[in-house]
């Protein structure tokens, strides 16, 4: 048995151009439990007449969860009053995620982080998670592999600690921990409630590590990602939650979404089994 929670990334549909209750549709008939969304796809259905009420329809009638969102706040950025303008539009956006059910967003280094220390950066993921808890969702520490500032699994695990909650969690993602130098060995010391979810994606051995870019992203298995390590680095931390197929391939020929969605389900299965206890 598959010792995961299998999720798909919208990402990996964006080619076919649909609508949300159109990615949640394909996860679901391709037999993933849950859902990534990104928040600009959620505000362009509703923007043009789509309505809450039919994507919660959507996630219930395709038994589908919606685990996390994809959102693009400046919570870290040094400049105070850009922060403070950031933590209006997450508040806007965490309330509208809650409505739909969403558990949890991402929290990346977006905005102009280079020269904010890690320690503030922790005070100000403490200060977002404060207001995802009285609305009701987590947010994870994200690192990106090409950030100025938070670009490993190591400055994401010190901004956990300088937060001082007791609960932090991260989003690991294996292209970010190429790009940005992390390895397996970053996660052996972390436990599996620290955290929140998985990305699963895997890379080629060129273009190489200095310029891939993510559009050159390939299905689990299919580069050179430590994927099976990995695997059972977090399946030894007591890790059991989501993995989430996140790719950015720009075209994928005659395949069609339905195609795309179960090959990757696949793939992520294949790849990140672990040995039966």
């Amino acid at each position: 048995m598959f010792p995961f929670k299998t999720s798909l990334n919208a990402s990996t549909l964006f080619p076919y151009k649909l609508n949300v209750v159109e990615q949640i549709a394909i996860a679901g008939e391709a037999g993933y439990e849950g859902i990534e969304l990104w928040v600009s796809g959620i505000e362009s259905y509703l923007a043009g007449g789509g309505t809450a009420a039919e994507i919660r329809e959507a996630l219930a009638s395709h038994n589908v969860a919606f685990v996390n969102a994809i959102a693009f706040i400046k919570w870290a950025d040094q400049d105070e009053a850009i922060r403070d303008e950031a933590f209006v539009q997450a508040e806007r956006e965490l309330r509208m995620l809650a409505d739909l059910g969403c558990r949890a967003a991402a929290a990346p280094p977006f905005g102009d982080v280079a020269n904010v220390s890690l320690t503030d950066m922790g005070a100000h993921f403490a200060r977002l998670s404060a207001l995802g808890r009285e609305i009701g969702i987590d947010l994870y520490v994200e690192f990106w592999g090409r950030a100025s500032n938070l670009s490993r699994v190591d400055q994401a695990l010190e901004v956990m600690r300088a937060s001082g909650l007791a609960n932090a969690q991260m989003l690991l993602d294996p292209f970010h921990m190429y790009t940005g130098g992390s390895t397996v060995d970053d996660l052996k010391g972390l436990q599996g409630s620290q955290i929140g979810i998985m990305h699963a994606n895997d890379y080629p051995t060129s273009p190489s590590r200095e310029t891939i870019t993510d559009a050159e992203r390939v299905f689990p298995g299919e580069g050179i990602a430590p994927s099976k390590e990995i695997a059972e680095t977090l399946y030894a931390a007591g890790y059991r939650g989501y993995l989430s197929v996140e790719l950015f391939i720009a075209d994928f020929g005659s395949q069609t979404a339905l195609e795309t969605a179960v090959k990757g389900l696949q793939t992520l299965k294949e790849t990140y089994q672990v040995a039966a206890e």
